[in-house]
């Protein structure tokens, strides 16, 4: 296929995703006329429409629709190729992407720029989110997983650190509503994540053991936890190490092995042996062993 094609097929992917000639013309930093010149030769050469035209832009026909699939699963591949090709190599430079749990992001921070300092060649991209970005996709270089092993095609998964919880309230949240005896809750208000689909010990305890009507405040993010807890909203579940850098927090109960997470570092096979990556992970470990709770 000629390189004019493939310009077509990227410009006709282009206005199929975004249903505007202006949307992809805007995209891939053309004109307009050059988009519609395209679609115009692309269907030329096909001998079919691939769109219908319509005051409000561009909706794809049942052919336009087979295109947008194709070549969607095409992008997707060179963005995969992307991402390798940027990860190999014998330096220490380039874009660095690290995915983790959004409640790693202060312990994260300062390891990473401390790596930015060692290795000025370096700019990284922490994607602090709940999501799991695809390794495959080239979407991050290395990622932080809680839980089970991660079981992914094509990942190097290695055990990382084991992730303690424990239930806090504030000095001044327990002297309005006295201490937390386990099994008598009354009088008790708790926090939580509100995400139904967390298969953590931690919050699968909260919610079989302490009664509904008394989870009274719930977040979508750790960050919001945090703060309802610090703000004296009730009892929730936080970190061992990270509830340490809150003086007015107390741990309420004992902790239990139930509520700890298991932690791994995962890598693509593509990437794992590659310098950045290798450096990075061995930066990290060495890091995080003033992560260990005592």
């Amino acid at each position: 296929m000629t390189v004019e094609a493939w310009d077509e097929i990227r410009t006709a992917f282009n206005v199929a995703r975004l249903g505007t000639v202006s949307g992809a013309a805007e995209a891939l930093g053309v004109h307009h006329a050059t988009v519609i010149r395209h679609v115009d030769a692309l269907e030329a050469r096909l001998g079919t429409k691939l769109f219908q035209r319509h005051a409000r832009g561009y909706t794809p026909t049942e052919a336009g629709l087979d295109l947008l699939r194709v070549a969607s699963a095409t992008d997707d591949q060179f963005t995969q190729l992307v991402g390798r090709i940027r990860g190999r190599g014998a330096d220490v430079s380039g874009e660095l992407i690290i995915t983790a749990l959004p409640m790693f992001s202060p312990r994260l921070a300062p390891v990473l720029v401390a790596f930015m300092n060692e290795h000025p060649g370096i700019c990284v991209r922490l994607m602090a989110d709940q999501r799991l970005f695809r390794l495959e996709y080239g979407e991050a270089h290395v990622a932080i997983r809680a839980g089970e092993r991660p079981d992914q095609p094509d990942n190097v998964v290695q055990p990382f650190v084991d992730e303690h919880a424990a239930l806090y309230a504030t000095r001044s949240y327990l002297d309005r509503h006295g201490p937390l005896e386990e099994g008598h809750w009354e009088g008790h208000r708790f926090v939580t994540i509100d995400d139904a689909n967390n298969r953590a010990g931690f919050f699968r305890w909260m919610v079989e053991t302490i009664p509904a009507e008394q989870i009274a405040y719930r977040s979508s993010d750790q960050r919001g936890l945090l703060d309802g807890i610090l703000a004296g909203g009730g009892i929730g579940f936080l970190s061992v190490r990270d509830a340490r850098r809150h003086p007015d927090l107390v741990q309420v109960m004992p902790t239990r092995p139930e509520w700890t997470s298991k932690m791994w570092l995962v890598t693509h096979v593509d990437l794992h042996r590659t310098a950045k990556v290798q450096t990075f992970v061995r930066f990290l470990k060495e890091a995080a062993r003033e992560w260990v709770v005592t």
